[in-house]
């Protein structure tokens, strides 16, 4: 397979990149809306957060191995990983506030979001898996990291984001 990829250039490399995050997140949806479709949205939304309990720390470990993330690298270390999560390929985001103890991570343009909103649906009411998702990651690059949730749906968030993550962290004493 790799042999099949040399001959690439950089710019047809990143298009199957942002091909292969398209992929994954079609995936994660068809699965999901499967589910739903059998068991409801509510059930559906508690078999996501228990899949995202094993991914989110699955996929930072991978990005802490390929990326050589320092363990314990604190609110850098999570900027820097946040920036290789395979829907940052996909998805619009953006970091404020930042400082060695404090980040605030906004995902601008979901892709899920987004499409729902073209459709004319409600926004997914991703709140509890993404509570699992971003605290989970967090952790698994920096155990001192706390994670917040400004906004997300179900609840209200501006138009110009659909969520927003503080994260923090803490020296032990």
């Amino acid at each position: 397979m790799r042999r099949d990829l040399q001959p690439l250039s950089k710019e047809e490399l990143l298009d199957y990149i942002e091909d292969i995050s398209k992929n994954w997140l079609a995936i994660d949806g068809t699965w999901f809306q499967t589910i739903e479709r059998e068991y409801g949205l509510e059930k559906a939304i508690e078999l996501d957060v228990k899949q995202w309990e094993r991914f989110t720390i699955i996929e930072a470990k991978r990005i802490i191995k390929r990326f050589k993330i320092p363990k314990n690298g604190g609110i850098p270390a999570l900027i820097k990983a946040l920036k290789y999560r395979v829907y940052a390929n996909i998805n619009k985001q953006e970091f404020i506030e930042i400082d060695d103890n404090k980040c605030v991570f906004r995902m601008n343009n979901c892709r899920v979001q987004s499409a729902r909103k073209r459709r004319g649906l409600p926004d997914f009411p991703c709140k509890p898996v993404g509570i699992v998702e971003y605290g989970l990651f967090a952790k698994t690059i920096d155990p001192r990291i706390k994670t917040k949730c400004i906004a997300c749906p179900p609840g209200i968030h501006p138009e110009d984001y659909f969520c927003a993550w503080e994260f923090t962290i803490t020296e032990e004493t």
